[in-house]
């Protein structure tokens, strides 16, 4: 037995070994929002429509969704799932409020892969417009692999984001 990424209790080896690879793409991406205003985060700077607020809302969103996936292991939709302003920061909302929302729910999915004793354990998913037509079901494991790859995707789309913001990347510093 190891201990988690917040030692906060006993974890078995590859839980905390998967949840720190998470946490350490994690760090990356909250690199990219380092020293920036909240306007800099709603703003776009490549043709996509993503904005370095966005993606910290989207993957915020993505960890409790998860994280209700796993826990709840009903195969249900959670609610906001398909939700389409979870990509854009909005009017009234702030960069810090949204770091604050992220770092809620990392510690809730660190919650909810701690409650789960094998990884192995596997949960369906719920069912969504791009779903195949029988009930499919993930593993723990795959479920955070599949959150180590998204987390790792953005992380690069935001430091795109901001290389194209101020020239401040994850790799130099400006």
């Amino acid at each position: 037995m190891t201990s988690s990424p917040d030692s906060a209790s006993p974890l078995p080896a590859e839980h905390a070994e998967l949840l720190g690879a998470l946490a350490e793409q994690r760090e990356l991406l909250l690199i990219t929002v380092r020293g920036i205003t909240d306007a800099q985060a709603m703003r776009r700077t490549t043709v996509s429509e993503l904005t370095l607020g966005g993606i910290v809302k989207h993957m915020a969103q993505g960890q409790r969704v998860w994280s209700q996936i796993l826990a709840e292991g009903d195969g249900e939709l959670p609610d906001g799932m398909l939700d389409t302003d979870q990509y854009r920061m909005t009017d009234g909302e702030t960069l810090a409020g949204l770091l604050d929302l992220y770092a809620v729910t990392a510690r809730t999915l660190e919650e909810a892969v701690a409650a789960v004793p094998d990884l192995g354990t596997t949960v369906p998913l719920p069912r969504t417009p791009w779903s195949p037509p029988e009930t499919v079901h993930w593993s723990a494991r795959r479920l955070l692999l599949h959150l180590i790859r998204e987390t790792a995707q953005h992380a690069g789309h935001a430091d795109i984001i901001r290389e194209a913001l101020d020239g401040a990347s994850t790799t130099a510093r400006r």
